[in-house]
């Protein structure tokens, strides 16, 4: 029986799974941008616990590759690049949108909706900030119609495509969209985060194919370079008598 150790920490929630031979048998998650670095070792710790479970009797450790939060991404990917080098077992990366796109048809009834007389586009949407969103089409079958991209969405986004598709839009980022795409074939689903339980169906068959990946040179798909922030609350120095 194949047991894999799921970690998605590319958003505000801070996620991780264990599934068994395609099934889900334990979770623990978060959501807390914030509380990604202090809470990610403890909840691996207690679902392995909780379990009964070693890191050498995994099979593998599956992470969100991204696209997503810089930050997050490195400290899911490091975790398990750790567990995979100590345990010596293969780490699987799995497309944190395309794992989106399988919850929605997993573990929600909202891809059954629709007739057949227009083709159905799935559109996971992860917040970059501001109006702009990493996104990309899937078709139900999971397949990625178009490439990642960081898009920037105004009224005119996808307009062309909704005229032919019902297209169901979800994730971090269309929560925000919700009131610029305007049209009677975009379809919103609400408050539908990243979830390392998301990504079973996936892991299991990259694991299945044995799709694994380079544990020493991996690095996570950020999409857009890290931009630092300066703090808006500068210490000022105390002035000289």
């Amino acid at each position: 029986m194949a047991t894999v150790l799921l970690i998605e920490s590319g958003g505000n929630v801070c996620s991780v799974a264990l599934a068994r031979n395609n099934e889900l048998i334990g979770i623990r998650e978060e959501n807390d941008p914030k509380s990604h670095a202090t809470r990610l070792t403890v909840f691996i710790q207690e679902l392995m616990e909780e379990h009964g479970i070693a890191v050498t009797e995994l099979d593998a450790v599956a992470v969100g590759r991204g696209p997503g939060s810089y930050t997050g991404l490195r400290i899911g990917v490091s975790a398990a690049k750790g567990i995979c080098y100590a345990a010596e077992i293969p780490l699987i990366a799995i497309d944190s949108l395309q794992a989106l796109a399988s919850g929605i048809l997993n573990y929600t009834s909202h891809s059954k909706a629709f007739s057949e007389e227009k083709p159905l586009l799935l559109c996971p949407m992860i917040d970059a900030r501001r109006m702009e969103v990493y996104s990309a089409f899937y078709t139900p079958e999971l397949e990625r119609a178009t490439e990642v991209e960081a898009i920037v969405i105004d009224s005119n986004s996808f307009k062309d495509t909704l005229e032919s598709s019902n297209i169901i839009f979800f994730g971090s980022g269309a929560d925000k969209c919700k009131e610029v795409i305007v049209s009677p074939n975009a379809h919103f689903v609400e408050s539908l985060e990243p979830s390392a339980r998301f990504m079973i169906p996936l892991a299991f068959k990259a694991l299945n194919t044995k799709d694994f990946e380079n544990v020493a040179y991996f690095e996570p798909y950020y999409l857009k370079d890290f931009v630092a922030i300066k703090a808006k609350n500068k210490v000022l120095t105390q002035a000289k008598d």
